[in-house]
Parts: C-alpha cells; structure tokens; sequence
C-alpha cells in the first residue's frame, strides 16, 4: 500500500517529530533579541513582532514610525517618499526612491541612522512588503527593535501618518519639485531642515523640533 500510495506525511506528524528533535537538542532554534512582554515572531517574519503594549516611549528614539508615500506630480511620474517620524521630538527624515522596495528601505535605514541626531530605539512600520527580508535583517542586525502593525491599521501610525499629510501640503502642493531623484532629494533635504529645525510644532508647544530636543537634554542633566 505504502508503494502505491506513497507515505503520508501530517502536520502534527511533522510537529511531533520537530518537538522530539528540540527535546532530545538535536535541533536548536536560532536566538534573536526579544523585547518584554512581545508577542512570539509574526507568521514569516523571523525578527518583527507586534509593538507590546508596555513598551514604554518616553525619550527620542524610543519608537520612530516609518511610512511610505506616493507622490505623483506629473500624470504617468510616481516616486516614493520613504518618511520617519520619531513621536517624541516630531524630527523627521524624508528622503525619495524611485521604487519601494527590501533594497530601497534598507537604504533608507542608512539614511535614518546617519540624520537622526539620537540613538534609535525601535521603528514601527506597516506589513508591506519594502519592510521584510532585507529592511528586516538590517534591524536585526543594528540591534533595532521592529515592530509591525496588523493589517489595515493605519491609525496605529499616526504620527508617520501625519507627517505624510503634512509634506504633501507644505511642499509637494507648493514646491515646483525636480523630476530628478538626486535633485529632488536635495530639494527634500532643504525642506526637512526647515522642517526640523525653523517650523514651529503645535503638539510641541510651538517649538521646532531642534529646540525640543535642545529642552530635553537640558532636563535630563538637571
């Protein structure tokens, strides 16, 4: 029988098998940092989990929330505005890519790392696909916390969310912006100065986000 109907093989059978393989330590589990209280590692992502409701956000860099936005500002021309926001300070980071991809995200992360002006935490990011495989292994690898929010929970993002709504009306709606990415991306970096260091922020008593940063390192030595 087993000759003409070939072995069958269940789900459980193969859960028994894995489990007496780990018990008898013939089959050890990869480690990876884990941040208190999270949730176990998300279906087919090795490294991102669920944010723990008792991560605690109280200094920048705490969690920074990443976001992508299409711009189109000729019919038929798309690019792709990779914008972090960290919800403490409000400073952003939002450079341009032709495309959103695992490459392009990843190069992101360089970008975010060297602009920041404070050690990152953790980022907080949607399931699209840009921010797995590569963007994942390069969180894992500087130590970063990631986490990813369940699907079609945009609020859960808010302030990545905002910032986005914000850079449409303050520059792409006003700015005759180059259709160059290099040009562009200067353009860009002018206006993330502006951004961050002259534009007063309601949510931070009408401070710019530099002199937010520059009253919370003051506190802090006090």
């Amino acid at each position: 029988l087993v000759r003409q109907q070939g072995p069958t093989v269940s789900t459980s059978m193969v859960g028994r098998i894995l489990t007496r393989l780990k018990q008898r330590g013939e089959l050890v589990e990869a480690p990876r940092p884990a941040v208190p209280g999270s949730r176990r590692a998300l279906r087919f992502r090795p490294y991102a989990v669920r944010k723990p409701k008792q991560y605690a956000v109280s200094r920048p860099g705490d969690l920074v929330q990443v976001d992508t936005l299409e711009v189109r500002p000729l019919p038929g021309v798309v690019f792709k505005q990779f914008t972090a926001r960290d919800v403490v300070s409000r400073w952003d980071v939002i450079p341009a890519h032709t495309r959103a991809t695992a490459a392009s995200a990843s190069e992101f992360l360089e970008t975010l790392l060297h602009r920041m002006p404070f050690p990152i935490r953790a980022l907080q990011v949607d399931s699209g696909s840009e921010f797995a495989a590569q963007f994942e292994q390069s969180c894992q690898q500087r130590g970063l916390h990631l986490f990813v929010l369940p699907p079609r929970s945009p609020k859960l993002n808010g302030a990545a969310e905002r910032a986005n709504r914000t850079h449409t009306e303050e520059f792409y709606q006003v700015t005759p912006c180059s259709l160059e990415m290099k040009k562009l991306n200067r353009e860009l970096r002018q206006w993330e100065r502006i951004y961050n260091t002259l534009r007063p922020h309601q949510s931070l008593g009408y401070l710019t986000p530099r002199q937010f940063l520059c009253q919370f390192s003051s506190q802090r030595k006090e």
